[in-house]
């Protein structure tokens, strides 16, 4: 497997717009739009991602709603595996389990077709998001593909959020891989 150099991370981390209070005061958002829209950068990600990820037999890459879908399928389409979407309730078609996850202030609930992986047991899933803070999300997303009989080998993020923790937390589930660590 693949790392990047230091000048390298440091190249797509330019890429990545930072915009101050955003949702709220003192939250740093890190809008990825700005990577997505460079040609040459998205690119560049994606190809260091296949590298990485092209001989460790992954059989499909699951995404989280909503971005982890953009890197997800564009990864998946590279690799010649399948894409399963891992979303917010209500939002797919078929016949779902779910897993609820604590918030700051509440629970959500995320949700997985009971086929997505074409029920065959150990099948190798990647999950794939743009980024990690207090990993809730995350960690709700591995446990589904867990449910499903599926084996998480390895849970794949462009931005880790150190200080809030959660992809050393995740590590507890399933192996944590980030691009860039901020």
């Amino acid at each position: 497997m693949t790392n990047l150099t230091i000048q390298e991370k440091e190249y797509l981390l330019n890429t990545i717009r930072e915009i101050p209070d955003f949702p709220k005061p003192g939250i740093v958002f890190r809008d990825i739009t700005t990577l997505l829209n460079d040609p040459a950068a998205f690119k560049f990600l994606n190809e260091h991602l296949a590298s990485r990820y092209e001989n460790l037999g992954v059989e499909y890459i699951a995404g989280i709603e909503s971005r982890g879908f953009i890197f997800g399928a564009a990864l998946a389409a590279r690799l010649g595996v399948g894409f399963v979407p891992i979303r917010k309730p209500k939002k797919l078609p078929y016949t779902t389990i779910s897993q609820k996850y604590s918030l700051e202030y509440g629970v959500d609930e995320l949700q997985i077709h009971v086929d997505a992986f074409k029920n065959k047991q150990g099948a190798k899933v990647l999950l794939i998001d743009d980024l990690i803070a207090t990993g809730g999300t995350a960690k709700a997303s591995v446990e589904l593909i867990k449910q499903l009989g599926a084996e998480c080998i390895e849970a794949c993020f462009l931005i880790n959020l150190k200080e809030l923790g959660g992809a050393e937390n995740l590590t507890k589930l399933s192996p944590v891989y980030s691009v860039l660590e901020i």
